[in-house]
């Protein structure tokens, strides 16, 4: 057994354990049905500290968790009576080189530093459309983003990162370093270490764009659904689009996925709703020229405008906000079918209240740029399928709305995906960051589930576990079994 006191007298950032203050705060989390009591939480203020972590943690026996944003509702970033490495505090900043295009990102940040940072310099990366989620997380994870139709996935735009391992070393995996550590942490989550630090590509962005939500009504849908295929097939690099099937708690706007003042509006009009959150890189008349197919239907109400860039990945903001109970499944199509759309909206209507709200999001991002990258250069598994997410909120954590929430959430997949063609089993799963077994508590059932995410990539992404972790101890996304 290592010797607390020690650590604790050697490290230089802060610990938390239980009988401390500000203990609830530390392990608290996006979803609070992904908090676990850890015993102790480990604020690293650098990669000496993250050393002394994993080594305390081996010595004691303790399992193992990385903390960037604490997004994850499956628990991957807590730990029952284990340590969290938690970067958050200290390894949050960001740095913009304008000159060569990169941004240098602590591995504790949130994507709305890194989108106001880099749009000061007439910058952008693809990050994440809900912008207090943790770069890390979703960088790892893969990370779509609105920018992906014409710059690609998150990990295509990572440069470099420095990762500490399971043997404490501090490595930089880049195409010229660790090559295989960076194959590894493009899509293989936390699997191979601890990053501190991404160095993400940037490119040129307009300072605003057009964005915001448009609202329909229930039987608006399958107008909608048609048009919505026609525009699929060529939409083009600068579009991009989210469908949400909704509900307001009592019938307001204040939960809906928009950030306008129109609480009123909704209460009178609409319980139900389709909201359709579009995205031009353009100006206002550019991008209601471009969506003009959706906007003649004749929204019940048009919130969308011309905004500044950063305001972009703040639209989903108001709803998806920390400390409700929170269920995701990802899934996927090749195309949208009104029947199976149809079924599900009726089941949300049927199962939603104000304490209670089903939503499906369906994420319409065009995948060319994403699938001209070849399949083996990462570890990602890319599919030609648009990408789905169910998602549940819940106001009171307890195990039986944590319960209904999963049998919701899967009884809306089946609904949505029944009767689909040329769609694999692999591919219906969806993507991975939307996975809610990625965390498991039996090994096995997750183990399983990692060879189909990463599908033909698996057998090599096990000899690079076996070279940089061979002992599995980061194990609590997606753990690959080494070779």
């Amino acid at each position: 057994m290592a010797d607390f006191a020690t650590f604790k007298a050697h490290f230089k950032g802060d610990i938390v354990t239980p009988d401390d203050a500000d203990y609830p705060k530390a392990i608290a989390r996006w979803a609070i049905n992904a908090q676990r009591r850890a015993k102790v939480v480990a604020f690293v203020r650098d990669e000496e500290d993250v050393r002394a972590a994993i080594k305390y943690a081996r010595d004691s026996d303790l399992s193992i968790a990385i903390r960037g944003g604490g997004h994850n509702p499956a628990g991957a970033s807590s730990s029952e009576d284990g340590l969290v490495i938690d970067l958050s505090r200290y390894l949050n900043n960001v740095k913009v080189d304008p000159e060569k295009r990169v941004i240098y990102v602590g591995g504790g940040a949130l994507w709305d530093v890194v989108d106001k940072e880099a749009i000061k310099h007439g910058l952008a990366t693809v990050g994440g459309t809900v912008n207090h989620t943790g770069v890390g997380g979703l960088v790892l994870g893969g990370g779509y983003g609105w920018l992906s139709p014409k710059h690609g996935l998150a990990i295509d735009n990572l440069v470099q990162a420095t990762v500490v391992t399971a043997d404490g070393s501090i490595l930089v995996a880049s195409n010229a370093e660790n090559p295989d550590l960076f194959f590894g942490i493009r899509g293989g989550g936390c699997n191979f270490g601890v990053v501190t630090e991404f160095v993400l590509r940037l490119h040129p962005q307009r300072k605003t764009v057009y964005a915001g939500i448009a609202v329909f009504p229930p039987p608006m849908l399958e107008n909608l659904v048609g048009v919505t295929q026609k525009w699929r097939e060529g939409a083009g690099e600068k579009e991009a689009m989210m469908q949400v099937m909704t509900l307001g708690p009592d019938g307001k706007a204040s939960n809906f996925l928009i950030s306008y003042a129109i609480d009123t509006f909704i209460h009178k009009c609409l319980q139900f709703a389709i909201l359709l959150i579009l995205f031009y890189n353009g100006s206002e008349a550019e991008g209601r020229e471009n969506f003009k197919a959706f906007l003649d239907l004749g929204p019940v109400a048009d919130f969308t405008k011309e905004i500044p860039y950063e305001e972009l990945n703040e639209l989903q903001n108001q709803a998806v906000f920390h400390g409700q109970g929170i269920y995701m499944k990802g899934i996927a199509h090749r195309e949208p079918r009104y029947e199976n759309i149809n079924k599900a909206f009726d089941h949300i209507q049927k199962v939603s209240g104000p304490d209670f709200k089903a939503n499906i999001l369906f994420e319409y991002f065009t995948l060319a740029k994403i699938s001209a990258v070849p399949t083996d250069s990462t570890a990602f598994r890319r599919d030609p399928t648009a990408s789905i997410l169910v998602l549940v909120m819940w106001k009171e954590d307890t195990k039986e709305n944590s319960d209904r929430a999963k049998s919701v959430a899967h009884e809306l997949a089946d609904l949505v995906v029944e009767g689909q063609h040329g769609v694999s089993p692999t591919q219906i799963m969806g993507y991975s960051n939307y996975d809610p077994e990625a965390v498991a508590e039996k090994k096995e059932i997750v183990s399983d589930k990692a060879k189909a995410v990463f599908a033909d990539n698996y057998p090599k992404l096990q000899e690079i576990k076996k070279r940089y972790d061979p002992d599995s101890i980061f194990n609590k996304w997606f753990p690959i079994t080494p070779a």
